[in-house]
């Protein structure tokens, strides 16, 4: 099924108990909870046998994934805890419901340090009266105005423009153009066109927050598969280890590094002497990333079955399909037809192909990179008593520390970007279509200015590309190295 859905807000969440009141349980009697552990619950792992841990609850959601509004969204993270997705995805009232799918509670075993890097436990309830009270904020806008914040009519014609002029470059760059000076634009714009279909298409597709119909919303989902990267995939690093643990060291798939890696991100990964040179050679090697995603990523994990710290969900036939179908669908139209009828030999060819993925690479590495990586962005640190991993703050708040937004009241940056000029926004209601963004803006700072959760937010692009560039010089610097392991010394 498909990662979507067309749920509205309101229904009485004006009436909802902030969560310190409690989560609803099977019923209202005293009896107590079986227990399960995290090995228990990782086993039932699939649409067809789907538990969830949601505040320390145990939920056996199976006979509600058929007909679950967010199609796939409900079992992204089957068998494992999904607090931060379900309170995120979901408007207030929709905790109410929970008590007649609660099984049990989770029990501390000495088998879950395994799912450690799957679990981690954000400030208790009491921690989220902030983002309590702004849901309730923006769910009453969108109920006042009338509007369902999953769904906005601009974004088909949106998708056709982008679309169209990818396929409307791809053919007149490889099949019309004999001039290689024309058809070197032709595919750049085209490599942007990439880079718009995963910003502003398959980004919101893949949230649920592109359209009321699941059919449409799961194949606007699919364009990532159909410009050579998985969607499938996406969903498991994006939705399901980014959005929960955000800029976490460990946890969160999109700062992962190797040892050695080319970069370095926070003060706790390894350091090389190479890395003080990071902000300058990174910036070109951003543009390998959309040709890294198509050829070694997906596959990668595919086989080994996790993307760092995300251990990757089982696939239904449905998604094994556009999968491989993908893949095979972007060698055909993408090598064999230009290769057979195209204009140009296959050494012109290749680097023409190069040229648009470059741009691609560039253009998604730098939006999304300018969001988390800069040192007005926070990088968790993760306390543990021995037992559970902790971060003492809500999430919600969190996901505010973690993120930055740019040029909040640009139109032109918020189509551009597909939304992603406010990321706080995106983060803190990742189902929410990206065209409404703006709108809930003003609600969202002012929220943070009531609770004192710091909200960063830079003038223009340029200056969010620069205080991500210069955060990485900073951080790799064996000078600031140094000092920082004297400070731990002291």
């Amino acid at each position: 099924m498909p990662p979507h859905a067309h749920d509205s807000t309101g229904h009485g969440s004006e009436n909802f108990r902030l969560p310190f009141d409690g989560i609803p349980t099977q019923d209202s009697s005293t009896s107590p909870l079986k227990k399960y552990t995290l090995q228990d619950v990782s086993k039932h792992n699939t649409p067809e046998d789907c538990w969830l841990v949601i505040w320390g609850k145990v939920y056996d959601v199976t006979s509600w994934v058929k007909v679950h509004p967010g199609g796939s969204l409900i079992y992204v993270k089957a068998g494992q805890d999904s607090t931060q997705l379900f309170d995120s995805y979901h408007p207030l009232y929709v905790r109410k419901m929970l008590s007649q799918y609660c099984i049990g509670e989770v029990q501390t075993a000495p088998g879950d340090d395994k799912f450690r890097s799957s679990t981690l436990q954000y400030g208790d309830e009491e921690h989220e009266a902030f983002y309590h009270t702004l849901k309730q904020r923006v769910e009453t806008f969108f109920r006042q105005q009338k509007i369902n914040p999953r769904y906005h009519p601009h974004m088909l014609l949106k998708s056709a423009v982008i679309i169209g002029t990818l396929f409307l470059c791809y053919y007149l760059g490889f099949f019309w153009s004999t001039n290689i000076f024309l058809s070197v634009p032709l595919v750049c714009v085209m490599g942007f066109c990439i880079a718009e279909v995963g910003m502003s298409i398959m980004h919101d597709g893949n949230h649920g927050s592109y359209t009321k119909s699941t059919l449409l919303g799961y194949v606007m989902s699919a364009t990532l598969d159909l410009v050579g990267a998985s969607s499938f995939m996406w969903r498991q690093q994006h939705v399901a280890g980014h959005h929960s643990f955000t800029n976490i060291d460990h946890y969160d798939p999109d700062i992962r590094v190797k040892d050695p890696d080319l970069r370095r991100v926070t003060s706790e990964q390894p350091q090389r002497w190479f890395h003080e040179y990071q902000h300058i050679y990174l910036g070109i090697l951003y543009g390998l990333l959309a040709l890294k995603s198509v050829f070694v990523d997906d596959f990668s994990a595919y086989f080994s079955g996790d993307i760092g710290p995300v251990k990757v969900a089982q696939m239904t036939p449905l998604e094994m399909g556009i999968f491989w179908g993908g893949k095979v669908m972007y060698v055909l139209y993408m090598f064999v037809l230009p290769l057979m009828y195209g204009q140009y030999n296959i050494l012109t060819f290749i680097g023409l192909y190069i040229l648009s993925q470059l741009v691609a690479g560039w253009t998604l590495a730098l939006f999304f990179q300018v969001a988390h990586v800069v040192d007005d962005a926070v990088f968790p640190t993760v306390e543990t008593d021995g037992v559970k991993a902790k971060i003492p703050s809500g999430w919600a708040e969190m996901q505010v520390r973690t993120t930055t937004n740019f040029s909040p009241r640009s139109t032109f940056w918020t189509h551009i970007s597909g939304g992603l000029n406010h990321q706080i926004e995106h983060h803190l209601f990742p189902g929410m279509c990206h065209v409404y963004y703006p709108k809930i803006q003003p609600i969202v700072k002012a929220t943070c200015d009531e609770f004192n959760v710091p909200y960063t937010s830079y003038p223009t692009f340029w200056a969010a590309l620069r205080a991500h560039f210069q955060y990485l010089k900073r951080r790799s610097s064996l000078k600031m190295y140094a000092i920082e392991t004297i400070e731990v010394e002291l």
